[in-house]
């Protein structure tokens, strides 16, 4: 059985729940699941994280990425190229 209540969580964080348990319920001990899910107002539009990293040099993480930290700025055209050269050589 789900019961679901709205709630309003106040500036100290305390919540403090008063409900009547519907007769199906048997008396004894029992299980209790509480999932909050905050109803979040969208004031404005965000922008991804990631797009304000636009031009930011990144070394650490490139270094990390290694060959794959730049792959947004070639082409599969370019990949097979290099590879192929690799083969050439």
């Amino acid at each position: 059985m789900t019961i679901i209540q709205t709630v309003d969580i106040t500036n100290n964080r305390w919540l403090h729940l008063d409900f009547e348990i519907p007769r199906e319920i048997p008396a004894g001990k029992a299980q209790i699941e509480l999932k909050v899910i905050p109803f979040i107002k969208k004031e404005e539009e965000q922008e991804s994280p990631l797009k304000t990293l636009a031009g930011v040099a990144t070394p650490i993480a490139d270094s990390l990425l290694g060959a794959a930290a730049n792959l947004g700025n070639i082409t599969i055209d370019e990949i097979r190229e290099e590879k192929l050269a690799k083969h050439l050589v």
